[in-house]
């Protein structure tokens, strides 16, 4: 091990990626820009990139039920720490992905990741990704999360996204785009929550470029306090293709959430929808929580987990 872990480091592992020890198969796990530990398993390769900070990771056709994970922690004050990591996924594979941040800060300095995420998505593979991120600790430097996420789908793939900001970041700017061939399917999951004086930004693009090609986005977010959060999802249909976009956000306090829809047609066999939905917690669900003997906050509490969970 290159890098001892603290019990700090090891309840952001937890929370990011429910690691308790090292686990199995393949993983890398970096802190502080340095390599902790990882391991490659017989049908998954992860290699140090040659050309920028990062990792390759190789998965071999028809790999199916293997789990890879690839956090990251940070701990270090003042750091600004940027990551390219690379998936190539050859075809008919099965896999799962487990991806976040949890960034721990205690100093009046910014501490940083940006992690530059692209997946090459083979024919008839599936892919499941889930990445966390999440931000602590009694400092007032700010903890700031920057995740750039690039999907590239080749014919028949499909793809499960779930991307999570639980609790504690400062500011993030969230780029995810996606580009889908012929029959492939794509899931986008996106949960954020911001309290305090928090920004965050979420921009979204996907070109659906093959025929029968579909998109789901989905979008949940808790804004509290002075937050405020912008929502850019943009869906383009090439080809005879559907897409869906949703947004559902709940606000509280003096929060702002703004949702700036986009979606263009440039066939005429392109099916595209999008839906908002944006407003405060409905006060009869409140009130039927209240009598079941929960308190106004108890209450409000379980709404909110509810509906990022």
């Amino acid at each position: 091990m290159a890098v001892d872990l603290s019990p700090i480091d090891e309840s952001l592992l937890a929370e990011i990626a429910n690691i308790h020890g090292m686990p199995k198969g393949a993983f890398n796990i970096r802190k502080d820009g340095q390599l902790v530990e990882r391991h490659s398993s017989a049908n998954i390769e992860i290699a140090t990139k040659t050309d920028n900070p990062g990792i390759d990771i190789r998965i071999k056709a028809g790999t199916k039920g293997e789990t890879v994970y690839i956090p990251v922690i940070v701990t270090q004050a003042g750091l600004k720490d940027v990551v390219y990591n690379t998936f190539y996924i050859e075809d008919d594979c099965d896999v799962t992905i487990i991806a976040g941040c949890g960034i721990h800060n205690e100093s009046h300095q910014a501490s940083e990741h940006d992690g530059i995420h692209t997946f090459y998505c083979g024919k008839n593979s599936h892919v499941k990704y889930v990445e966390k991120h999440y931000g602590e600790g009694a400092g007032t430097g700010e903890r700031i999360l920057n995740p750039v996420t690039n999907v590239i789908m080749e014919e028949n793939a499909s793809c499960e996204m779930e991307l999570t900001q639980l609790r504690g970041v400062s500011s993030t700017v969230r780029d995810t785009n996606a580009e889908l061939g012929a029959g492939a399917k794509l899931v986008l999951t996106e949960k954020l929550l911001t309290h305090d004086d928090q920004v965050a930004t979420s921009n979204m693009k996907v070109e659906l470029k093959g025929d029968d090609s579909s998109v789901q986005v989905i979008s949940r977010s808790v804004a509290q306090d002075n937050s405020k959060q912008v929502f850019n999802p943009l869906v383009i249909g090439e080809a005879a293709c559907r897409g869906h976009v949703q947004c559902d956000a709940i606000i509280m306090g003096k929060a702002k959430v703004t949702a700036i829809p986009g979606i263009e047609a440039a066939s005429e066999d392109a099916l595209l929808v999008h839906e908002a939905a944006i407003g405060k917690i409905a006060g009869d669900q409140i009130i039927k929580l209240m009598t079941l003997g929960l308190t106004e906050e108890e209450a409000e509490q379980e709404i909110l987990e509810d509906f990022l969970n």
